[in-house]
């Protein structure tokens, strides 16, 4: 009676496991057919596939572009599929005709790609409802050129193909749309054709994500589509150029672009020399400014991508630029490199990159911005520093429309000399002016003058001993021959010595009498003086073919300087005077020294002998 029960448990457990293995026997049948078909219509759909795209393709085209690829394969379980070996090419005498027609595209791609991978691309939806749905596109490590030449037909065209690629593909599928299109680790080479010969960038492992890209009846004319996609996001970890002249690198990491919001955010940008301060001469064989740059913080924002795509256009509505140092050494203890520096003010060189440009308005803020000297007399390293550097510029152009517009480029900067005074400075450049018309008026306020000793006694051979300024206003009209306005400077308790460097002695040594003389006969010690006189420093200053942009700024302000202190070119002159007396009266007294040794020396071999 007791087994009973276990010989019919033993019986159900028999027909369960045979139940089961029935199933399975019946599931890998049905996979092994599955798999078979897939495999056949692998095998039977690359002619269809290759002759419908390369119809559909060469049709969108104009007949510009053919595609090219080895293998098809298809998974209909899993709603995968992969292309090998893919090839787009374009056609070159098409294009020529194109351009005849004036119906050519301002760019040329070139996309070479081991293997293309489509994932879930939903076969019976496309079978039963004609609609193509693929949710995901990957080109894994292709090779894409991009060569550009702006042509002036295509300058007003709207982001949206003139005529629907929904005519192309109708006849097959009432739509095509694929979710995401991923480009992974991208070999990018952009060719510029709109100079005397191609310029060639290169930029390796940069990705690029293109969203929601549809093709129905209504996507060609949807405004919040560009070129029938919804969004595009790049990135590129890290980018590094070697400048032509070998002499620095430009660095960027962890580049962001969306879009949809039309935003650039760059986490570092670096310009690094490849050569130290002490070396950077000497490759070169003559001073040489040596710029060292690090920005932490980059956003451009309201981005056009349309404007990039066609004429590699950079056009921002603003740009953010924060927590960053530049700082500029020069060795002139190397000989000095003889060169006009005519039409090579800042506005001048930004007419001169072969990129568009147009940025509204950038905005700084925090950057410490320093310029270092080794000088060759001194022996000794001067430096001045611009500290907590905050503001804005606008309208900065090359564009001929945007100029005509508004040919003014405006810089109205904060910053902190010495990390002590503060000094307001709003610059204003002309584009349009030949002469590279320019102003700049600003005013600093309450700073020790002592703290300038830092600049002015390796670079200047002079101390000041005392001063306190109140204040500094400069208000100047120039170009790039000459300088005119006015220097405003209110200080109190002015005390200079003059200095010399004397062989064998690493420290400056101070000039004591002619130090006296300057301070008694030259100098004013206040502005204005205790009796009420007040002086204001007018301005005429011509600049040298030789003297750079910023040369020219400090050269202008420092006469100012001078004349507002009393070291005008007669009391200048006055003074050289003394000194050449000074120095007549010590050569005589070494003179009349020495003589009195001989005699000495004389008067001792007389009494030896």
């Amino acid at each position: 009676m007791v087994n009973i029960p276990i010989q019919i448990m033993a019986k159900s457990t028999f027909k369960k496991s045979r139940l089961l293995k029935w199933i399975l026997g019946v599931f890998t049948g049905l996979a092994l057919v599955v798999g078979g078909l897939s495999w056949y219509i692998s095998y039977q759909i690359r002619p269809f596939v290759k002759q419908e795209l390369g119809e559909i393709v060469q049709k969108a085209t104009n007949g510009l572009y053919r595609i090219d690829f080895e293998q098809v394969s298809t998974n209909l379980i899993t709603g995968n599929a992969y292309i090998t070996k893919v090839k787009l090419i374009p056609d070159t005498n098409v294009y020529k005709r194109l351009l005849g027609q004036s119906e050519a595209p301002n760019n040329l791609y070139f996309i070479d790609l081991g293997k293309l991978s489509i994932k879930k691309f939903h076969p019976f939806k496309a079978y039963f409802a004609r609609q193509l749905e693929i949710d995901l596109l990957l080109f894994d490590r292709p090779k894409i050129t991009m060569m550009n030449k702006s042509l002036p037909f295509n300058e007003n065209k709207p982001p949206q193909p003139e005529k629907s690629p929904y005519d192309y593909i109708k006849a097959i599928f009432s739509s095509l749309q694929v979710k995401t299109i991923d480009f992974k680790n991208a070999s990018f080479k952009y060719v510029n054709n709109n100079g005397e010969k191609p310029d060639i960038d290169t930029i390796s492992n940069i990705s690029i994500t293109l969203k929601d890209w549809l093709i129905d009846s209504l996507s060609a004319t949807d405004k919040s589509r560009f070129y029938l996609l919804k969004d595009v996001y790049v990135y590129l970890n890290d980018y590094t150029y070697a400048t032509p002249d070998s002499m620095y690198y430009i660095k960027m990491s962890q580049f962001e672009f969306t879009a949809s919001t039309g935003r650039v955010n760059i986490k570092e940008f670096a310009l690094q020399p490849r050569y130290t301060e002490q070396e950077f001469a000497k490759v070169n064989g003559y001073a040489r400014d040596r710029y060292s740059l690090q920005l932490n913080h980059i956003d451009l924002l309201g981005i056009n991508l349309p404007a990039y795509i066609k004429n590699r256009e950079v056009w921002a509505n603003e740009m953010d630029i924060a927590n960053g140092r530049l700082s500029v050494f020069n060795d002139n203890s190397y000989p000095k490199l003889i060169k006009d520096k005519t039409g090579r003010f800042p506005h001048q060189l930004l007419q001169k990159i072969n990129i568009p440009i147009t940025l509204k308005k950038i905005n700084l803020q925090n950057l410490d911005i320093s310029y270092a000297e080794f000088d060759a007399k001194s022996r000794q390293r001067g430096r001045i520093s611009f500290n907590r550097t905050s503001g804005t510029i606008t309208n900065v152009t090359n564009q001929p429309k945007s100029k005509k517009i508004n040919p003014i480029i405006g810089a109205n900067l904060e910053t902190y000399l010495m990390g002590q005074g503060k000094l307001n400075v709003d610059f204003k450049f002309n584009l349009l002016k030949p002469k590279a018309d320019f102003s700049y008026k600003g005013q600093l306020v309450n700073m020790d003058g002592r703290q300038l000793n830092y600049v002015t006694k390796p670079l200047a051979l002079l101390q000041i001993k005392s001063c306190m300024v109140r204040k500094f206003a400069f208000d100047i009209q120039a170009n790039e021959d000459l300088a005119k306005g006015t220097v405003d400077f209110v200080y109190n308790d002015l005390s200079l010595g003059l200095l010399k460097k004397h062989a064998g002695r690493e420290k400056l040594v101070r000039l004591g009498i002619l130090s006296l003389l300057a301070n008694a006969m030259v100098i004013y010690s206040d502005n204005p003086t205790a009796n009420g006189k007040y002086t204001v420093a007018p301005i005429y200053y011509k600049r040298k073919p030789t003297g750079s942009f910023f040369n020219f700024v400090w050269k202008t302000l420092f006469q100012g300087v001078k004349y507002s202190v009393g070291f005008t070119p007669q009391k200048e002159a006055e003074i050289k005077g003394y000194v050449a007396k000074f120095e007549k009266m010590k050569d005589d007294r070494e003179k009349r020294r020495i003589r009195r040794e001989l005699r000495r020396i004389e008067r001792e071999k007389i009494n030896d002998g």
